[in-house]
């Protein structure tokens, strides 16, 4: 796919994410979340949902947790420009409660198109919720985080075969800032694989 479509394809998604009403966050939205980044990047970086501050900017990790992801990325040589960023969900869930099932399923399709455009080679799953939403859609055993943060985990999809990476989410680590070594220990696998 040339850039001049991918570009087609990302400005229908964002327009059909803006309008969409698949679920109930539509009504609580300030703004959705449609992903941001390098359309033809490496790497595709899947979170959980908008928080507050993502919801009132519209943009994917400004907030705390924001700010230890770009540590995390500048530690391994990465920009936001060099990734793409987006989320399973794309609106905010009230007062930033667990994605539910059916919101996950939801916004699935956004996701798959979000992959199928960028064609990364590797998917790095940020959370508990995001790596398991991922997990489930290519048919992979559900783990514990704890288990396989910062593993590679080859599989074949039908977007192709692609290199999950589960980690930790960076508010592991604004919450205790001790956890941050093992947050960059865990990005150092994007300097082995790149």
């Amino acid at each position: 796919m040339d850039i001049a479509e991918k570009k087609r394809r990302f400005e229908k998604l964002k327009r059909d994410i803006e309008n969409c009403r698949r679920c109930s966050l539509y009504r609580t939205r300030t703004h959705a979340v449609c992903g941001e980044g390098d359309i033809n990047a490496d790497i595709l970086f899947v979170g959980e949902a908008p928080g507050r501050n993502e919801d009132l900017q519209g943009k994917p990790f400004v907030g705390r947790a924001g700010e230890v992801f770009d540590q995390l990325l500048h530690s391994v040589g990465l920009t936001r420009q060099r990734i793409f960023l987006c989320n399973i969900l794309k609106c905010r869930p009230p007062q930033n409660r667990n994605p539910l099932e059916q919101e996950i399923r939801a916004c699935a399709g956004s996701l798959d198109i979000q992959i199928k455009v960028v064609e990364p080679k590797i998917i790095a799953t940020i959370g508990t919720f995001a790596t398991n939403a991922v997990f489930q859609k290519f048919d992979l055993v559900p783990r514990k985080i704890s288990q396989i943060h910062g593993k590679v985990i080859e599989v074949a999809t039908p977007f192709g075969r692609k290199k999950i990476i589960p980690l930790y989410h960076p508010a592991f680590a604004v919450y205790n800032q001790e956890n941050i070594t093992i947050l960059l220990k865990d990005f150092q696998v994007f300097r082995e694989i790149q």
